[in-house]
Formats: structure tokens, sequence, C-alpha cells
């Protein structure tokens, strides 16, 4: 059996979860005895000709099952459907502010490509439930397989939470990360923010307004995102959208407790193991960072129950699942 996992070619040398989620799924599949091939894209998918000429490589690498991994949804248009799983990690792309965008990317990037598909498969039932708002597909075919964090990035790394100036991590600024209405609500609480991607002179502002002390990384790698993660006290993360959630488990894994949304796909992804707030309130987002603050045993318990969380998301179990699927359309 020749599997294909079809990937984007990276922006820059960062931090990119999909490419590493699969990395470690396929570190389990090959001790199954599945051995998989990675077609990275020779362009970056930006303009028209970069991606045509993705399209037509593509095209002439097909295998026994050709695996989408995400992000590149159109390079399916001329594979064999019989043959190929496209596997869909968010919809985020509409709620561009353009309609015509919004039509274009829905034709590429979900109408076509789940027409050359066998299977699709979503990292969330949240994902698939809004998928299922723009596609006609048969639900049977839309498999829910979860995304994982690869355990050997982030390992469990005990420390002693600072209450009097505890460090957030803050991970993502775009406008679904909801940066802007978190700085209202921390106006006032002495801490420090790690916040991780560009921050706009807006949102500059905005901070400065609200006296939020922070620190600003861009561009980093793995080993700096692990670091990060070992030199906050907490992970802040009440996302407005999400199609999992990956940093709910990077923090798990390191052993820092989680605030994230009730809203979107959060919920399913921290299950209990997070302290679940309003993302569109600031008093609640508020309320969540001062109980992880002041309440000992109640941070203690959602890193605890953080520890066990993960457990469902172990890579050997998400490569299980595509490997049985992989075997179905052989």
């Amino acid at each position: 059996m020749k599997v294909i996992h079809f990937q984007r070619k990276p922006v820059s040398e960062k931090y990119f979860s999909i490419e590493n989620s699969f990395a470690a799924i396929r570190k389990e599949m090959s001790s199954m005895g599945i051995e998989v091939n990675v077609a990275v894209c020779k362009y970056i998918s930006q303009g028209f000709f970069p991606r045509l000429f993705n399209i037509i490589k593509a095209t002439f690498l097909q295998g026994d099952v050709n695996h989408i991994t995400g992000d590149v949804h159109y390079l399916n248009l001329f594979f064999d459907k019989k043959k190929t799983i496209l596997t869909i990690h968010d919809c985020v792309f509409m709620q561009h502010h353009s309609s015509l965008a919004r039509a274009v990317l829905k034709l590429f990037w979900l109408t076509l490509p789940a027409k050359k598909s066998a299977y699709i498969t979503c990292v969330s039932a949240s994902t698939k439930e809004e998928l299922l708002n723009y596609i006609d597909f048969p639900k049977e075919k839309i498999l829910i397989i979860p995304t994982v964090v690869d355990s050997s990035l982030f390992s469990f790394s005990p420390n002693e939470f600072n209450k009097k100036c505890p460090t957030f991590l803050f991970i993502g600024t775009t406008p679904n990360k909801n940066l802007e209405l978190v700085a209202k609500a921390l106006k006032g609480i002495t801490c420090l923010m790690i916040i991780v991607g560009e921050v706009s002179k807006e949102t500059k502002a905005i901070l400065a307004e609200n006296g939020i002390h922070y620190q600003n990384e861009v561009g980093i790698n793995n080993q700096r995102m692990a670091e990060i993660y070992q030199k906050a006290d907490a992970l802040l993360f009440p996302s407005t959208y999400e199609g999992f959630g990956m940093p709910i488990l990077e923090a798990q894994l390191t052993g820092r407790a989680v605030i994230t949304s009730n809203y979107s796909s959060m919920p399913e992804v921290a299950g209990e193991s997070a302290c679940l707030v309003n993302p569109f309130d600031a008093k609640s987002i508020r309320e969540g960072v001062l109980k992880v603050m002041e309440d000992d045993n109640y941070r203690n318990d959602l890193i605890e129950k953080g520890k066990e969380n993960v457990k469902r998301f172990e890579a050997r179990k998400v490569a299980e699942m595509y490997v049985n699927l992989y075997k179905q359309m052989v």
C-alpha cells in the first residue's frame, strides 16, 4: 500500500502545528508497518500560478491512498477520487470580509475538493458541523479524527505558580484570537503576557491603554515554542473560533493550567480539564483569570485533569484511526 501525505510548503521555518501533528502520526504508522511518503508542495500556496503548478505536480505523485493533510485542499482537482482523503482543520477562511473572496475560497477549498474526495476527515465535531453548512457531502463519509501534539516536543515541566505576577501565554494575534478584548479584561490585574505573533499598531495601543505588560515573540521554531510554554504560568486562550485548539493540549502536556473558550471546538478538546469562559464577555474572561490565579486547589486540579485529557489525543490512537481508513479504502 503506497500512502502519500500531501503537505503545504511552509511560509517560513516557523512553528507549524499541522506538519508537527502528521509527523508524529507517521512515526506511529511506521511502527505499524505502514510507510508513508511525504509530498511537500514546491511553492507556497499564494497566487494563481504557484497553486496551479502545485496541482500539476501533485497529480503525478499519486499513490494507492492520497491524503491531503490540510490547508492545500485544492491539490486533488485531478486526483483519483476513490483513492483520496481530504483533512479539513477549519473553515476560518469563510469569514473573509470580501464576499467575492469567500465565493472563490468556497469553490476551490471546499466544493471542488469535496467532489474529488472519497472521505473527508475533520479534526473536531465542531469543524464537521460547520463544514456541512457549506457543502453537500455524505455525513457518514466525514470522519472525526483529531489532531495530535508531538509529545517529543512538549514534556511535563512543573513550576511554582507566580501568584504575585503570573505569566500568561497568549498564542496568535489574528482577530479570532481575541487579544483586544483580553487586554480590556486584564486591566488592573498584575501579570505579564507572552504574546506569540505579530502585534499591530492598533492592538499595541489598546494594550498600552489598558496597562498590559507583555513580551512579544515572532517567527519562533518548535524548540522556542516549548521553552515559552515552560516559562508561562498558564495558557490564556479565549479564542472566538478554532478548528481544534492545539495550544490547549500543548499547555497541558507541559503541565500548565488552561483558560479557554466555552465556544467553537474548545470545549470539545478541553472537556472538564480547562477553565471555560465566554470569549465575547470581558467580565467572564477576567473572572476566569482571577479564579486560576487565586484558587490553588482549582488550578492544581486543572493541571491534573489536563494530564488525563491529553491521553485522548495520543498519536498512536489517531494513527490507528487513519490506518484503518487507509486499509478500508485499499
